[in-house]
């Protein structure tokens, strides 16, 4: 039965919005949801905007009464938190307690999204939650007032509209559907923000849209909220008086908006109330963002008061007595944000490149803060798309724009924005009006499930083309691929290939080619065709089918295919013969890399010819290969392929692939065991970082068990922990955990157990590189294997390779672990003294573990005090070291090639990177 009400909900990053529309009424209207909340101890209003944040009280820091609700909303298991204005006014006063910008969070792929993180930088005795957890806990909020207001019609069984960036990936709008499945919100549709601000546009339109629109034939929708910029070009064509709008071009993701103006002003706060000297902690600046968001907003609304005081409370007993305060002019305000973030630039000038943005509360803000060349950046990708939209190969920017997002509340942005646009064009954009950006998007979703159900204008997006999934042939010649959506399909409208059944390989790696076609030639789904010269290829899928029955290895099934409202290809395969197996495929449309299927990128032509060489020392026969033979294995890959060093990743994976079925046939001697250990991990390396590597590392691992044959070969000892070392990134805690209790007799020295079987050493040294390498293992774990090495460092004949191990270890920028889990600064302080009080030119390693372990990340949470970079600086220059070692303790660096391979170990597959 379908809903009474239609419910868009805009979860955003400084606030969520929720808007509805009855359906019983003959026309609907589309109306904001007032949302009670706490906006004092005790006192419960309703808010067209619930801010998202959750503030976590001290313990009777609050009476009971003053935190009641008609609702219940605590979930168990969960800290106790206040949610709403009371929240933010909280967090304003206490430091360390409110967990804020979680949606920035939940796409942030450097930390574990559903780990306990938030609030960020607060103290050890303050309750946390994953970002993840967070999220769910607003639409849980959301959803408890929903219901004491509609009892009789929950939220649950509402028609539900959910909003995300156009930006966010496909991980990041996975997150936000499982928060809402966390919420108990089972059925949601997602919508990108921009597009919902054009719904809402539309809707207010509808009854005169042609003349609101006049001869605009390109629309460009900017949505800068808290958290992200959002871009979004969507083409106006005017069809007999009739305006069809098409979206036909996505921004990259970009973290930039509200959330840095305040940080940026909170900089400046902190300069002037600082005078000691000193930084504040990570608790300390949230609660002065927080100040600085008040006066920004307060400032820039019109009519607004002109300046504001900024206070930074004490702690305490000297709540009051420690108080320190500065204030802005809104003048001031004005033009910090103004030149700052909406610089007037030339339309060639777009982002710089040289890391310079604000980097704080461990978030990768965008590098360059303005967004005017962020824009010129997305004008120039994008400049053939606006050419061909507006009838000419000059025109570089569209003629019409829409505004929305809080940001723009600020007259002056908006007008400076305006006015770059104008000179760029040559002429003034014509602007949609958008009174209410903070309600819009909200607003928006309903507007697009009632275009949905036939009442109101829609926005085609996604189907200028028609396409097509490559099938395997034995036909080299001549290619076949099936149209799975024809040109212009519409949006989540559900496609079956009928009276067609295809052959599927499960329990193995497989590979799925996606083409596309702007050809004009109708195509039905379902329809085989020959693969034409102008099919242009996808990037591929590759993944690993399963069963409940793991011997089947073929089924046959049945295709579906969708295209979703955040511009994805949905591809479902559905078994025939076996109830309820089906497995979903998601195509990125959007993603750069594409190529013509006749010039289709190839391995090295010299591949069949290494696999060739692979095989006959490793192949399942033995072909009579001497000990010569196998040692001269790599040189004759090297001189087939070229250096190792730049073999490309998609060819080292085919190496290991080649590698991997010789697997048993490695242990037929010594030198076999050996170069295959060596071999097989270079070509896994890091473990991670393309298509099927967790695959991959699924069937290393099962290597770990089995050890090694030639257990008393030292040289064999060293390769085994070298091909741990090199694929270490893809490994789990657990397994990263395993592989430390296998070394710890010869780590720990202070160990107390039996020695292992083997050799009395075991390649000591590359043992030392493995354990510095295992990121993943927990901040307590990591704290003692530091101990363990610094204690072995006070010996005169340790190895050098455990100055190596202690910066690695110590670091505040890990390689591929999560950055919540690097060891404490006070720890890492405390390391750095030890190493500060050696000769550095006399023992030279010294000073890169210094230089690795003080290294600037940009998050004070993380980062180690200013006094202490200091001396690290001036003794590092002392020691004459490398001048990019001086630089990465003084600002956050991206790295060069030698120092990368110094941190890693090694060097990466070209293309990979560490960031």
């Amino acid at each position: 039965m379908a809903s009474r009400y239609l419910v868009g909900i805009d979860l955003g990053t400084t606030h969520t919005v929720v808007a509805y529309a009855d359906t019983l009424v003959a026309k609907p209207v589309i109306q904001i949801f007032e949302i009670d909340q706490l906006i004092a101890p005790g006192e419960v209003a309703a808010r067209s905007m619930l801010p998202s944040l959750r503030y976590h009280p001290a313990e009777h820091e609050l009476a009971p009464n003053d935190v009641a609700l008609p609702w219940a909303v605590q979930k168990e298991g969960q800290p106790l938190a206040i949610f709403g204005d009371l929240a933010r006014e909280l967090g304003s006063r206490v430091p360390g307690r409110l967990v804020a910008s979680a949606k920035s969070w939940l796409s942030h792929a450097s930390v574990d999204r559903s780990a306990d993180i938030l609030p960020w930088g607060a103290p050890p005795d303050v309750a946390k939650i994953s970002p993840l957890h967070a999220s769910a806990s607003y639409l849980a909020y959301v959803r408890a007032v929903w219901d004491h207001h509609f009892p009789d019609f929950p939220l649950i069984k509402q028609d539900l509209v959910l909003t995300v960036p156009a930006s966010f990936d496909e991980a990041a709008r996975a997150l936000t559907v499982e928060a809402a499945h966390l919420a108990e919100l089972r059925q949601v549709r997602l919508l990108e923000e921009p597009q919902a601000a054009c719904y809402d546009w539309l809707e207010r339109h509808q009854l005169s849209l042609q003349a609101a629109l006049g001869d605009a034939r390109l629309l460009l929708v900017c949505d800068v909220g808290g958290g992200t910029t959002d871009l979004t070009l969507i083409k106006i064509h005017h069809n007999d008086g009739v305006p069809e709008l098409i979206r036909i071009g996505v921004g990259d993701h970009l973290m930039l908006g509200g959330d840095n103006m305040d940080l940026a002003l909170a900089h400046v706060a902190e300069g002037r109330l600082g005078a000691t000297g000193t930084r504040l902690s990570a608790a300390d600046l949230s609660q002065l963002l927080q100040q600085c968001r008040y006066a920004k907003e307060n400032l820039l609304v019109p009519n607004g008061p002109e300046s504001a005081r900024v206070t930074l409370l004490g702690a305490g007993a000297k709540l009051i007595g420690g108080a320190r305060s500065t204030e802005f002019s809104r003048a001031e305000v004005e033009q910090m944000l103004v030149d700052g973030f909406f610089p007037d630039v030339d339309l060639a000038e777009g982002p710089q490149r040289v890391r310079g943005g604000i980097v704080e509360f461990g978030l990768p803000y965008a590098a360059d803060p303005g967004i005017t060349r962020h824009i010129a950046g997305f004008m120039t990708r994008h400049a053939s798309i606006i050419g061909e939209a507006l009838g000419s190969d000059h025109a570089t920017v569209p003629d019409a724009i829409l505004l929305n997002g809080g940001v723009f509340r600020g007259q002056l942005l908006t007008q400076r924005l305006l006015k770059v646009l104008a000179r760029w064009r040559g002429a003034a954009l014509k602007q949609l009006d958008n009174e209410q950006p903070d309600l819009a998007v909200a607003r928006g979703a309903v507007a697009y499930a009632l275009a949905k159900r036939g009442l109101g204008k829609t926005i085609r997006a996604g189907s200028a083309r028609s396409y097509f999934l490559l099938l395997d042939s034995n036909n080299e010649t001549q290619k076949s691929a099936v149209c799975l959506l024809p040109k212009g399909a519409e949006e989540g409208h559900e496609i079956k290939l009928a009276d067609r059944q295809f052959s599927l390989r499960v329990g193995e790696p497989v590979r799925f080619h996606l083409a596309s076609s702007t050809q004009d030639a109708e195509c039905v789904p379902g329809e085989i065709k020959p693969v034409a010269e102008d099919f242009v290829l996808l990037p591929p899928i590759m993944t690993v089918l399963s069963t409940k029955d793991s011997q089947v290895r073929e089924v046959i099934v049945g295709l579906t295919a969708v295209m979703t409202e955040v511009g994805t290809l949905e591809v479902n395969c559905e078994a025939l013969q076996m109830a309820q197996q089906r497995w979903r495929l998601e195509f990125q449309l959007r993603q750069a890399k594409q190529s013509h299927v006749a010039g289709e990128q190839t391995l090295h032509p010299g591949f069949a010819a290494a696999a060739e060489r692979i095989v006959r020392v490793y192949g399942p026969r033995s072909q009579n290969v001497n000990t010569k033979d196998v040692k001269a294995l790599r040189g004759e890959l090297e001189k087939i392929l070229g250096k190792r060093e730049q073999w490309t990743t998609p060819l080292l994976r085919e190496l290991f692939g080649v590698l991997w079925e010789g697997a048993r046939h490695r242990r037929r001697s010594l030198d076999h065991e050996r170069l295959w250990f060596s071999l097989i991990g270079y070509c896994l390396r890091p473990g991670f970082g393309y298509p099927l590597d967790d695959w991959r590392m699924q069937q290393a691992w099962t290597l770990h068990d089995q050890g090694v044959q030639w257990s008393g070969e030292a040289q064999v000892w060293a390769e085994w922990w070298t091909f741990w070392r090199r694929i270490a990134g893809g490994l789990g805690e657990a397994q990263q955990q395993q592989l430390l209790d296998d070394m710890a007799f010869y780590l720990n020295p202070s160990f107390t157990g039996r020695r292992p079987p083997g050799p009395k050493k075991q390649g000591y040294d590359d043992m030392v590189r493995l354990a510095a390498s295992l990121e993943c293992l927990a901040v307590q774990q990591k704290q003692e294997l530091g101990e363990w090495f610094l204690t072995r460092l006070r010996k005169s004949n340790e190895s050098m390779q455990t100055w190596w191990a202690i910066g690695r270890i110590g670091t505040r920028v890990p390689v591929y672990g999560n950055i919540h889990d690097v060891i404490p600064k006070t720890i890492a302080q405390a390391w750095l003294e030890q190493i500060l009080a050696i000769d550095w030119n006399v023992i030279k390693p010294a000073a890169f573990a210094a230089a690795m372990i003080a290294r600037i990340s940009g998050d004070r949470e993380r980062d180690l005090d200013q006094d202490v970079l200091d001396v690290v600086v001036a003794k590092l220059r002392a020691a004459k070291a490398p001048s990019s070692w001086s630089k990465m303790v003084q600002e956050f660096t991206q790295l060069d090639i030698a120092d990368e391979q110094r941190i890693f170990g090694e060097t990466l597959p070209p293309g990979l990177r560490l960031v």
